[in-house]
This record gives C-alpha cells, structure tokens and sequence, in this order.
C-alpha cells in the first residue's frame, strides 16, 4: 500500500489548507476512536409497538437557530449550513439571547487577531470579522448559556451554527523544479475543506510543495511540506488469539479474543470453530474496530472478535480456532481451554 509521509506537519494558522495524500481506495472513512459492534446470536426481546405522539409546533425540545448574518440597511438573514463569501469581505453574525457562547477557527485567538471583535449586548451576541481572508475559512456557531450558581450549561435547544468558506484563487506549487501543479480534478483535487488531495499517489509526486492563495492582489503562501514516498507490502491478516481463562471450571465464563492490527482502511472479518459448534452450543459473538493515533501521521486499526460462553461445560474444553480475513488472504490462529 502506498503512504505519505508529511514533514513539518504543523502549519502556521494565518496560512492556508493542509496539503496531504489521501488513499483512493478507501470506501468507508473512519474516524479515530470509532468502534463498531456486532453481536451474534444475542437474544433480544421484542418489545411492543407504540405510536409517536405528535409534538406540538412549539415544543421546546426542539431546537431552535439562534444564529443570523447582518446584511446592508440593517436586514438580517438566518444562515444555512454553509456559506460563501469572497475573501476580503467583513462580516457581521449575531445570536440571540443575552449569554452567548461563540466558536470559531481557533488561530484566531491563538494570535490575538484584532480583525475579530465579540461582544455581549442585552438581546445578542455580536461576532465581526473585517477583512478576511481563505485562513479564515471554517465552522461558526452560538449558543445561549443557561447558568445557575456557579454553574452554566449549554441551551441544546437554542444554538445556531454555519460553515463559511471565504474563497480566494488557491493554488499549489513544487518548489523544484519550481512550477505549478495543476488539479485535475481526477488524480490531484481541490477541497475546501481539506486542502488538496492526491487521489493515486506515486513516486512522481514526492518533493516539498506548498500552497499559494490571492485575494485582492494580496498573495499568502502556506509553510513547506516535503512529501515522501513509501512502499508498504500488502499481506493477509496478523492476528493474535488468547483464551481467559485457559483453564474453567464448569459454570465458569470464557472469553477467547482474536485480535487484528492493520491498516485504517482494510477491513477484517473473522469465523470461528469451537468445541461444541456442531451440537449447536450457545455463544455470544462479538466483532468490533477502532482506530489508535500512534503518532507522527501513523493510524493503526485494531480489529477483533470476542467469542464468550457465559456458562461454561466439559464439552466446551478443546481447540478454540480463529480465521481472520482480509482482502490479501487469511490467517488461522488457535488457542485450547482445558476443563480444570
């Protein structure tokens, strides 16, 4: 599998998107810290029907947007979940409510940026921003903080929130041979969000790149980036199975754990063989991910499968088989529980 690396990954908040590689091949993105579970042969009763009463139009647990733009010759619009503005433009948000919280890009108060400027007044919040530029880009919500005491909480039914892309002619460069790379919008991409995106990287892209914006004929450039490129081999699964305890008692609970450590985006499934799998023996099953932040860029996933019989017999005593697979093969691992 192919992978970049990213040197001096840490980039100055007054310049522009990240620029990264990203794999093409990977169908679900994750998250890190996502899991996910599923249980096998678990009982689960049914439960009875029940008819959703109508909420009134006015409940209060419903939530309401308290977020709105301050348009020319004082009119006002409630804002939709994104929005765009040309860099350069001020603009003027306001909530209402006479404790408003804000968030916004937080370089902005890592520099103490004197084009923002938040206020409190008695019916709402005010947050400026003059003079923007494509750094600015980002997520802006309120919410009106309810206290008692000393004690405040966030109102989840009155907050308001909106992505504002401040957009500008953003390019990126190759500093040697010194050239532009243009997108293509196939291999090399542009997002918003992200920055550019290499969709099939290859060896041709590795070399220090930065990126280029212009706004009113105002350049900003981002720091450097050295890409590098590695060859990391394809292969079935590792996988690893432990039996707690390896030694029961009847009645006892066992737990054999088969675990996976791979790539973020491969995904793993597991089978199993156990003693009593052909009388029918009940037992639970479950198979789960997620994904740990190893630092320096690496993202390990850990995948496995838990197979637990809460009461356990004689005939459960004997080899304990574990099949992981991925898309490059699988891999069988065993472990034996004996009848102490």
């Amino acid at each position: 599998m192919r992978l970049w690396v990213l040197l001096s990954l840490l980039l100055l908040q007054e310049t522009l998107p990240h620029v990264f590689g990203q794999s093409a091949k990977s169908k679900h993105p994750k998250e890190a810290g996502e899991n996910k579970i599923k249980p096998i042969n678990k009982k689960v009763k049914p439960k009875g029907l029940k008819m959703k009463e109508r909420e009134p139009v006015d409940s209060p647990s419903k939530s309401q947007s308290i977020l709105m733009q301050v348009m020319d010759k004082g009119r006002f619009q409630k804002l939709a979940a994104t929005l765009s503005l040309s860099a350069g433009q001020s603009i003027e948000l306001r909530c209402k409510g006479s404790n408003v919280t804000w968030s916004y890009p937080s370089y902005l108060d890592t520099f103490k940026d004197s084009r923002l400027s938040i206020k409190q007044l008695d019916r709402y919040g005010q947050l400026i921003l003059t003079n923007s530029t494509a750094a600015d880009t980002g997520e802006y919500s309120c919410w009106l903080q309810l206290c008692s005491a000393n004690k405040c909480r966030k109102d989840e039914t009155k907050t308001g929130s909106t992505y504002i892309f401040f957009t500008a002619k953003v390019t990126l460069h190759r500093e040697f041979p010194a050239e532009e790379i243009e997108t293509d919008e196939s291999n090399i991409i542009y997002d918003a969000k992200k920055g550019f995106v290499y969709q099939h990287p290859t060896s041709d892209h590795k070399g220090i790149v930065y990126c280029k914006a212009e706004s009113q004929g105002a350049p900003q450039i981002s720091i450097k980036y050295h890409l590098l490129y590695v060859e990391v081999p394809k292969g079935p699964p590792s996988a690893t199975v432990v039996a707690s305890p390896s030694r029961a008692k009847v009645s006892d609970a066992i737990h054999v754990a088969c675990t996976v450590l791979g790539e973020p985006d491969v995904d793993v499934t597991f089978s199993w063989q156990y003693p009593g799998q052909e009388l029918e023996r009940p037992v639970i099953i479950q198979n789960f991910w997620r994904l740990i932040n190893r630092g320096t860029g690496h993202t390990t996933r850990i995948s496995k499968s838990v197979l637990v019989i809460e009461h356990f017999e004689a005939r459960d005593a004997g080899n304990y088989i574990c099949i992981a697979q991925n898309p490059q093969g699988a891999t069988t691992v065993a472990t034996r529980v004996e009848l102490n």
